[in-house]
Order: structure tokens, then C-alpha cells, then sequence
């Protein structure tokens, strides 16, 4: 445990010096603020496009916005802020295989399985941390503009999410023990996600794939309850468990 934690500490300052991890906390604050921001700010718009619309044969009603419309900006924003934070940290381990740095640990008796699961752990840490910030700021917002007793099932719909999350790191770091270059992590990674979506379309299978859990309106607005996606939380944890198993693996047989 103690190449565990020193491996890891060494992440963290590195993710710190390169300022990664100043850029995370940035990229989730602010979409925790554009959420809100976008909905106090549609009728505005709106308004000011009516003319124009109208021009174009386009009537434009009365805009009624809420703490929901601005949860369901959340939800359409926050697969960009893990997109971005997958593109940031996906060539974490192609990195020390360019310069060959893990060599040097290893060779000084560091077990390889600390430094798969030291890189996961400091991934899933900032992915949580960056998730939570992102929530806090849209929920905080919201309760002083709006308020977010509208929102049905809005912990389930966030813990799902935030799941989704977790496995999408565990397959970043599944394809980066497997593979040696960066595009070729990013390329796994899109591929298995766009395969979840594939599954997902089979009507017997919809509910029960990783990809379900992005599926917030229903919940929201109280048409859909937590249970009915036990079964992607079910596969979802399942699998990555799996894929950070097979991580050690591969990683064990990789060579460097």
C-alpha cells in the first residue's frame, strides 16, 4: 500500500504542476453555472429573436422556465464535461510509455497492479470531485432562481449519471493498459460506448445497458422511477469491476 499511495501522491502533484487539475475544477464550475444561466436567459432571447422569427412565419409563445428546464440543460451538458475530462486524462498512461518513465518505478520494486489502480483512483477521485462541483453549483443556483422541488427522482438521475461516468473512466483506463498510443485509447473507448447505444436499441436490452443511465427525462418529470434502471445500475457496476480486473491483466502483461 505504500507504492500505492506514494505512485498516487505523485499523480496528483503532476496533475497539479501540468494543470490538469486546475482545469477540471474550472471546466465543471462553469457548467454548473451555464446550466442555470441558459434558462434564466431563454426568454430573453427569445424575445429578442421574435421579430426575426416572425418575419420567418415563426410565432413565439410565452416561455415558461423553471428549475426542471435548467436540470435538463445539466443533463444535456455534462456528457461534454466528460468527453473533456476523457480527453484530458486519456493519455495518462500513453504518456509514460513515450517517455518510459514507468521503467524507473518498476524497476524499484513498485508492484504494476499500484500503478493501474493509483491512475484509476486519482481519475474516478477528479471525476467525482468535478461531477460533484458541476452539481452543487447548477442545485445552488437553482434554488435561489428557482426551485428544484420540481424535479422528480433528481438524485437518481444524478447518481446515474455519475455512474456512467465511473465506467467510462474504468473502459479509459481498460483500452490505456491495452493499447500504446492515445488515439487508439480514445477510438476503444467512443467504440464501446457507441456499442452500449447499439444495445441499447433493442427494446428487450433498452434498460439494462451502461448507456441508459443518461436517460434523465423520464425520471425528472416523475414518469420513470430509480428501480426501473436497476438493472443498467446492476451491468454497469458489473462491468466495471470487469474492465478494471482486466486492466491489472493486460497491464501485467504489457510490455514497457
Amino acid at each position: 500500500m505504500i507504492g500505492f499511495f506514494a505512485f498516487l501522491k505523485k499523480e496528483l502533484l503532476e496533475s497539479q504542476r501540468s494543470g490538469k487539475l486546475l482545469f477540471v475544477l474550472i471546466l465543471f464550475f462553469a457548467f454548473g453555472v451555464m446550466n442555470p444561466a441558459i434558462a434564466k436567459l431563454t426568454p430573453y432571447l427569445l424575445e429578442m429573436l421574435a421579430d426575426e422569427l416572425r418575419e420567418s412565419g415563426m410565432t413565439v409563445g410565452e416561455v415558461t422556465v423553471n428549475a426542471l428546464t435548467s436540470w435538463t440543460q445539466f443533463f444535456k451538458n455534462i456528457p461534454m464535461a466528460l468527453i473533456a475530462f476523457v480527453l484530458l486524462y486519456g493519455g495518462s498512461f500513453v504518456k509514460e510509455y513515450e517517455s518510459e518513465t514507468l521503467l524507473i518505478v518498476l524497476t524499484r520494486g513498485l508492484k504494476r497492479k499500484n500503478v493501474v489502480l493509483a491512475k484509476t483512483a486519482l481519475m474516478l477521485s477528479l471525476w467525482s470531485i468535478g461531477y460533484l462541483i458541476c452539481f452543487a453549483t447548477t442545485y445552488l443556483y437553482n434554488e435561489y432562481l428557482f426551485d428544484n422541488s420540481i424535479a422528480e427522482n433528481l438524485g437518481s438521475a444524478v447518481f446515474g449519471f455519475w455512474l456512467f461516468g465511473v465506467f467510462t473512466v474504468a473502459l479509459t483506463v481498460f483500452f490505456s493498459c491495452v493499447f500504446s498510443s492515445y488515439g487508439e485509447v480514445l477510438l476503444g473507448t467512443g467504440a464501446s460506448v457507441a456499442l452500449s447505444y447499439a444495445v441499447g436499441l433493442l427494446p428487450k436490452l433498452s434498460r439494462a445497458v451502461p448507456t441508459s443511465l443518461m436517460n434523465s427525462a423520464g425520471l425528472l418529470v416523475g414518469a420513470e422511477n430509480g428501480s426501473d434502471y436497476a438493472a443498467a445500475l446492476v451491468v454497469t457496476v458489473i462491468l466495471t469491476f470487469a474492465l478494471l480486473a482486466g486492466s491489472v491483466l493486460f497491464f501485467n502483461r504489457k510490455k514497457l
